[in-house]
């Protein structure tokens, strides 16, 4: 069967089997990538493994094309992005305005935030894919996945053999992430290794710490995030454990703190809490806020060198919708939903958004300024959840969307909500109250949906044009993904929440459980609350400003001055800064193995092959453990038992360390050999 030329004869596309497997890929990626960011902080990018398990099962079907497989990739894959709304929802647990997450309050929080998302970067698919110039490497790898891989005159034996043993990969590598994981579950394997320590009077007398996480969901997440992001993700780490909590922790630094009236966290930890004890409090309480600043410098560099490109192509949208709407006829690939319709979309949304927030209101402190709150979040909405849409579509574009800044954008966003909320607060007279930091919140997780929405759908706009899809079906395809992936994550919340809990929510059912990190969710309410409280550590934010500063002179002068334009991504800096060193430290490892792998491959006659095998093999890894880590959630709330798989006591620590860590190592590099082996095969 070859290709319909675009623009004639009948369309097998928007079908609905397509949305039907699409949906239900939706749902898989969706919790994988919940669990995967509540646990790290981090979510993977699922296009492309959805497109390969997408022309896997549609080639059973007769008359599957291309389009029909882009159909299913997007759907799937704007199901996951809506994942990333955990980076700010669970933050109301954490403040204890919810107990646990109120099913449709959180799926319309997800519904109308991603409408907004799709509905915004409609406008912005002209500028920044057609017309921009821009790389979008996730976008441009997926269409080769889907044109080597679904039915077409140009597809040979060679592409039905890739894509078998693409999925077969896939399948491969999340049987072996989950296997790891239950045996790390069941206590023969340790998971995770750390060690902490007072360096001596000489160095300063701090404490500091390494750790080194065995999870193969972080591997796989490693080698998707490049060796560039990585290494920079490393000096992040560098300048958190072996400059800041150091310093911060030392004798000579309390007595100086002591001196000049500066707050100081170490000299609140009993000294029987030890190195450990001190250098994670030390961390989690000052260090990280360190890290924001980076990272919200970063995200404001961002905006500003994209401020011409983004004036120039909106006026470029709006020159061309004008031509349309004067009747010039539109290539079938050009046909986006029509503006009228995008329009009644964005209104519909406002209003539940409008309805959302007024019924939040009711009850609480802010019931009397109610009309007020709710326009001001309208216009917040509007204002710079576009402006967001068009900062993460381009960055998309850029870098791809696995590393758009919008994490940065959720850290710039609710300081400007939460900054603005205090000038609501001073015109009505009312007093700061949780509700007021709960209203910021839920304010920054619309802007949030909107933002990952826009960062994951101009990506796949990039791959529909790429394969000549139409516009407005992979349109109705977005709209489909995002209630799909709305629908999955208030039960994975839920799950995670009564089963391991969240730092500062109520506590997991079963005592002693491990909570979950949320790392952005947990800074993000914790930026909330200190801006409206008035106690938010501004100069800790100010030295992590002034160290997003110098990384980014230091990124300009790499990039101009190296030969092979040596990147330092600020955003990577602080992020190595803010999460915790046992994920930060896979995370390299996994950029270094991914690394290692592509130049073993780059001279062989299956380069090509053996990269997208390894892109596949990766997904797979994330997606196995991720998924055994939803499912042993589930057996944890109905067992009441924070170990439900263990078969040795808890007090093996050292033999299932050493244990784990032969095992890890002899894995990876057997998982790599067996990819390579299957590449050459193809």
């Amino acid at each position: 069967m070859s290709h319909t030329p675009a623009g004639t004869g009948k369309r097998i596309e928007l079908t609905l089997r397509a949305l039907i497997l699409g949906c239900l890929l939706a749902a898989v990626f969706t919790a994988a990538n919940t669990y995967l960011g509540l646990k790290v902080g981090l979510t993977f990018a699922s296009a492309i493994p959805a497109a390969v398990i997408s022309m896997a099962l549609l080639r059973a079907f007769r008359g599957s094309t291309i389009w029909e497989n882009m159909t299913v990739q997007t759907v799937a894959s704007v199901g996951g992005a809506m994942s990333s709304i955990i980076f700010v929802l669970p933050g109301l647990v954490m403040i204890g305005w919810w107990m646990n997450f109120p099913f449709w309050e959180s799926v319309m929080i997800c519904i109308l935030g991603g409408v907004l998302g799709v509905t915004f970067s409609i406008p912005l698919r002209r500028t920044l894919v057609v017309q921009g110039g821009l790389p979008y490497p996730e976008g441009v790898a997926a269409a080769e996945v889907l044109k080597v891989g679904s039915p077409g005159a140009e597809q040979t034996e060679e592409a039905v053999r890739e894509n078998r043993s693409g999925l077969f990969v896939v399948i491969g590598g999340a049987i072996a992430s989950a296997f790891f994981a239950f045996l790390a579950a069941a206590r023969v394997f340790a998971a995770e290794t750390t060690a902490f320590l007072r360096l001596p009077a000489a160095l300063g007398g701090g404490a500091t710490g390494v750790g080194f996480s065995m999870q193969f969901a972080l591997l796989g997440a490693g080698h998707l995030i490049g060796l560039a992001v990585g290494l920079t993700q490393l000096f992040g780490l560098v300048l958190a454990w072996l400059i800041f909590v150091p310093i911060l922790t030392s004798p000579e630094f309390a007595a100086w703190a002591a001196a000049h009236g500066v707050p100081s966290i170490a000299a609140t930890v009993p000294a029987e809490a030890g190195a450990e004890g001190l250098a994670m409090t030390v961390w989690a309480k000052e260090v990280r806020f360190i890290g924001a600043g980076v990272i919200g410098v970063a995200a404001l560099w961002t905006l500003a060198k994209l401020a011409r490109p983004l004036v120039a192509g909106l006026a470029s949208a709006v020159a061309a919708q004008s031509r349309r709407a004067h009747g010039e006829t539109l290539e079938l690939t050009e046909q986006d939903i029509p503006i009228k319709i995008v329009g009644l979309l964005s209104v519909a949304a406002l209003v539940g958004i409008a309805v959302l927030l007024a019924l939040f209101a009711q009850g609480t402190a802010l019931a009397g300024s109610a009309p007020l709150l709710v326009i001001g979040g309208l216009v917040y909405v509007v204002v710079i959840g576009f402006a967001v849409a068009a900062i993460c579509g381009y960055m998309a574009g850029l870098i791809g969307s696995s590393n758009s800044p919008v994490s940065g954008v959720g850290i710039l966003a609710i300081i400007i909500a939460s900054l603005l909320m205090l000038g609501v607060l001073a015109i009505a007279g009312v007093p700061a109250d949780p509700s007021v930091v709960a209203f910021a919140l839920i304010v920054t997780a619309v802007v949030f949906a909107v933002a990952v929405i826009a960062n994951d759908n101009l990506q796949d706009l990039k791959t529909g044009q790429l394969v000549e899809a139409t516009p407005w079906r992979q349109q109705t395809a977005l709209l489909v993904g995002v209630v799909a992936g709305a629908l999955v994550i208030p039960f994975v919340l839920d799950m995670m929440n009564q089963a391991f809990g969240f730092e500062g929510g109520p506590p997991a059912i079963v005592q002693g459980s491990q909570t979950l990190a949320a790392p952005q969710a947990t800074l993000i309410s914790a930026l909330a609350k200190g801006v409206i409280s008035g106690d938010l550590r501004w100069d800790l934010i100010g030295i992590g400003a002034v160290v997003g500063v110098g990384v980014i002179i230091l990124d300009v002068i790499l990039r101009r001055t190296t030969a092979d334009k040596i990147k330092l991504p600020p955003l990577a800096a602080g992020i190595g800064v803010y999460l915790p060193a046992a994920v930060t430290t896979m995370l390299v490892v996994g950029a270094v193995c991914g690394w290692i792998y592509d130049r073993a491959v780059k001279s062989t006659r299956y380069a090509d092959v053996a990269r997208r095998m390894g892109v596949l093999l990766a997904s797979g890894l994330i997606v196995g453990e991720s998924l055994f880590g939803v499912f042993t959630a589930a057996v944890i709330v109905s067992t009441k038992n924070e170990a439900p798989f263990a078969l040795l006591p808890a007090d093996t620590v050292w033999p299932a360390m050493i244990a784990g860590l032969v095992a890890f190592v002899g894995l990876t590099f057997a998982l790599y050999a067996w990819v390579r082996g299957r590449s050459a095969k193809v």
